[in-house]
């Protein structure tokens, strides 16, 4: 009878372990067809292709890998240029690019996974699961001869919700808009963004909650490492480690099967190289205060959950078909209706203050009415982002559309590809 209750007891704790389950809906997962089928015109979506190719030409990028889809179908998935111009090494189509803060929509997918199992509120304070946040203090002042700095109590805790909208206060050190923060995160020991070096996620995190806040939390939008933040939280709430819970909760069961923190050897061939121009020629950027091959080298421990992944366009297509479902692919249930559309609602106000065409929600930035009268840039509810390399993604849910440009550049400053992505998608519409 004992171990009849032990082996009970362990199928409930491996039952409540995994977060997505099956659906009654059984959308399919994506595939290829024709653009025509899907309302696009092929002779318009040429110039999409020919603004691409134009680009690499004039030498504003060395190449790119492209992917449209239209209501769950591949309509356009081409690679253009090089992968690796120094070994004259050609994109394909299924190569894999480092996505960093295009990981932040992931890790936001799974915090809210985990708050549909009842584990948290998302007004909670996030020190009710990491101490070291408790009395969060705002700076003060700041003496730059010496990096000593004064605070003074913050008006309320850092909450979740903080975390996943970018309104915590905390910082981005080395991309930081503020030159204190920088210099306080680099003597603090933070680590920012990614990573080779032999360092856990939360002990990085433990150092950033030392440090003091931008503003009051729930303030403004401030952008930051809230996500790595968030990666911990993961690891603290579901008692897993961050990558395993990715893997087995939305990896494994959306099939994205490219999508790693740290590539397997069998795939590391498969990297596009991190590039740079330099007198007339695309040249492997150089380590400066990161290391490019983090996902192929080193300790491979960091875990970053605001910038740490790698992917492929398909795969990522697919994670964001998974929203436009309404949370489900393939009879795999991630995350309810009600929960998309709260994650794909506004949830700042007027905080944002990159673009006063867009709100954010609880993992994109979405594109309001305002911006939607715009112009070129998708309807209103489009959600968006992008990464640190060059890649960038949208998804609208009114048009059902997705598109994914993927890049692997630094240091570029004529490359307009990504700003005329939507533009030149919608354009092609033929329905």
């Amino acid at each position: 009878m004992k171990k009849y209750l032990l082996m009970l007891s362990c199928c409930m704790i491996t039952f409540l372990a995994v977060a997505q389950t099956k659906s009654i809906k059984n959308s399919p997962t994506l595939s290829e067809a024709t653009p025509e089928s899907q309302g696009f015109s092929s002779e318009r979506m040429n110039r999409l292709d020919g603004f691409i190719e134009q680009s690499i030409k004039d030498g504003d990028i060395p190449g790119a890998v492209l992917l449209i889809a239209r209501n769950g179908k591949i309509i356009r998935w081409k690679a253009f240029g090089m992968a690796d111009n120094t070994s004259k090494r050609a994109l394909k189509r299924d190569d894999i690019f480092r996505i960093a803060s295009q990981s932040k929509a992931i890790t936001s997918t799974a915090v809210m996974m985990l708050w549909e199992q009842g584990k948290f509120q998302l007004d909670d304070p996030i020190s009710k699961y990491i101490p070291e946040f408790k009395n969060p203090q705002v700076l003060k002042d700041f003496t730059y001869s010496d990096t000593s700095w004064t605070t003074e109590p913050a008006k309320s805790e850092i909450t979740i919700r903080h975390l996943l909208t970018h309104t915590s206060g905390l910082g981005y050190g080395v991309i930081d808009g503020d030159e204190r923060f920088k210099m306080m995160y680099h003597k603090a020991g933070v680590t920012d963004l990614f990573t080779t070096e032999n360092i856990a996620i939360g002990e990085s995190v433990k150092k950033l909650a030392k440090l003091p806040l931008h503003h009051n939390p729930g303030e403004k939008f401030t952008y930051s490492e809230g996500l790595d933040v968030l990666g911990y939280f993961i690891e603290v709430v579901s008692g897993e480690p961050f990558d395993v819970f990715l893997k087995k909760n939305i990896f494994d069961p959306l099939g994205m099967n490219d999508t790693y923190f740290y590539l397997p050897s069998e795939k590391a061939s498969r990297l596009v190289t991190v590039q740079k121009p330099e007198n007339g020629q695309w040249v492997r950027y150089p380590v400066t205060f990161y290391d490019t091959d983090y996902p192929i080298k080193g300790a491979k421990r960091f875990f970053s959950g605001g910038a740490g992944l790698s992917s492929t366009a398909r795969d990522y297509a697919t994670f964001l078909q998974m929203y436009l479902n309404g949370g489900e692919l393939n009879g795999k249930r991630l995350l309810s209706r009600t929960t998309v559309d709260a994650i794909l609602t506004n949830q700042i106000g007027d905080k944002f203050s990159w673009d006063d065409g867009k709100g954010f929600g609880l993992a994109f930035a979405i594109l309001n009415e305002k911006g939607e009268d715009k112009g070129g840039k998708g309807s209103a509810s489009t959600f968006d982002w992008g990464g640190y390399f060059n890649t960038t993604y949208f998804a609208d849910p009114q048009e059902h559309i997705i598109g994914i440009l993927m890049k692997q550049t630094q240091g570029t400053v004529s490359d307009e590809t990504s700003g005329y992505l939507r533009q030149l998608i919608y354009q092609g519409l033929d329905d």
